[in-house]
């Protein structure tokens, strides 16, 4: 079985195309971007300490980069749990929190990824906390 870094190393790639069904806020054959875990990773690595942006927001800026109109809401929430979970066996192995991607600026109490992290909500809603974030 793959590690959440392995999983986030893939080497799959990104894919523009129109939506097939029309799911959270994305209408069937708007132009879709379906990004790859290292491309949630190296976006949420670029938003600087102390900052935070909720998914949807993610999403609208990573389908402008690509020049697409939305992202895939599956994927997204897929992709960001293995950023979460990547990072988290990173600072598992290296006990230092600023070394690793820093999701939970992008991931808060209300994110239906929270509930799916195998370490819990607590080790969040500290870091949100240590950068004066809020818990919502």
């Amino acid at each position: 079985m793959k590690t959440w870094t392995e999983k986030l190393n893939s080497e799959d790639r990104h894919q523009v195309k129109p939506a097939p069904i029309s799911i959270a806020g994305m209408k069937a054959g708007e132009i879709m971007l379906v990004p790859t875990a290292l491309e949630i990773d190296e976006f949420i690595r670029g938003l600087p300490e102390g900052a935070e942006m909720d998914v949807k927001s993610m999403r609208r800026a990573m389908a402008k980069a690509h020049g697409a109109e939305v992202t895939c809401p599956i994927t997204t929430g897929f992709h960001l749990r293995t950023v979460a979970e990547a990072a988290y066996e990173a600072y598992q192995r290296t006990g230092d929190v600023k070394a690793v991607t820093p999701f939970w600026r992008v991931v808060n109490i209300k994110t239906p990824t929270i509930a799916k992290l195998s370490f819990g909500p607590a080790f969040v809603l500290e870091q949100r906390r240590r950068e004066g974030l809020s818990d919502a």
